[in-house]
């Protein structure tokens, strides 16, 4: 059984897209590429897919991973444009390796996220991102299935800053751009919980919602201070040496991903 591991993106209007609409997507991008799919066991099988850590809804991303495990062998680079092709623009499938490695949901451990605050001037972006980092605790609320919930949204933020003003903001308007880096923990910490924050501490509240990207997914590094390429050991593995496609390696389905 060969493992191939996939990241795609949601751009533009399909960043409103559903988990499980994407699902559905994909599935049938599945049987329009004809991809030889590994089938579970019982009485009702299903595609062998392991999803990890999906975007919330409405927002966009450029770094959303899964699995797929296949009856025979493919190539990545070919599956890859075949699947893109099958699936509407906006849900496009940008990288493809073949899994060498255990545990991809383990190496999703933080997320890089870009905010959009249009109606939000640059200095008063920075005074708030200031007042958020000086903050030692910034208790938010959210509404979970037993109610609302209060947790810490500062804990899990390893960084948070201001970018310039860039060109493409509309003309004569005030557009603050954040950038975000928070590790992934339980109760999970999301872009819209770190404007709840800097709106309880220093009354930051955009005229119109936040438009959010996630930028990368993976390890945190604390020397470079970036998050890395979740699919980096398995190109490294590929360089090592060769690996039969039913070898432990790839056989192993990835750690705590969720299948469909």
């Amino acid at each position: 059984m060969q493992r191939i591991r996939l990241r795609y993106t949601k751009r533009g209007r399909l960043r409103f897209t559903s988990h499980r609409d994407f699902q559905r997507a994909f599935e049938r991008a599945l049987r329009r590429a004809d991809v030889p799919m590994a089938y579970s066991a019982g009485f009702t099988p299903h595609p062998k897919v392991s999803y990890a850590n999906a975007a919330p809804t409405g927002t966009g991303s450029e770094a959303e991973y899964l699995e797929i495990a296949l009856a025979a062998p493919r190539d990545p680079h070919t599956l890859r444009e075949l699947l893109d092709e099958s699936l509407p623009t906006g849900l496009d499938i940008i990288d493809a390796v073949e899994a060498r490695t255990s545990g991809l949901a383990d190496r999703l451990t933080a997320s890089e996220w870009e905010l959009r605050l249009d109606g939000v001037g640059h200095e008063e972006a920075e005074r708030a991102v200031t007042a958020f980092l000086a903050a030692e605790v910034v208790e938010v609320e959210r509404r979970a299935k037993n109610g609302m919930r209060t947790f810490d949204a500062r804990e899990p933020v390893v960084d948070l800053r201001t970018l310039p003003p860039q060109a493409d903001r509309p003309q004569g308007g005030r557009c603050a751009i954040l950038r975000l880096v928070v590790r992934h923990v339980t109760p999970a910490v999301r872009p819209d919980d770190v404007l709840s924050g800097l709106r309880a501490v220093a009354d930051l509240a955009p005229p119109v919602p936040a438009a959010v990207t996630r930028l990368a997914q993976g390890l945190f590094d604390e020397e470079s201070g970036t998050v890395t390429d979740p699919l980096a050991p398995d190109r490294e593995a590929v360089t090592a040496g060769p690996t039969t496609a039913a070898g432990p390696a790839a056989a192993k389905a990835p750690e705590g991903a969720v299948s469909a």
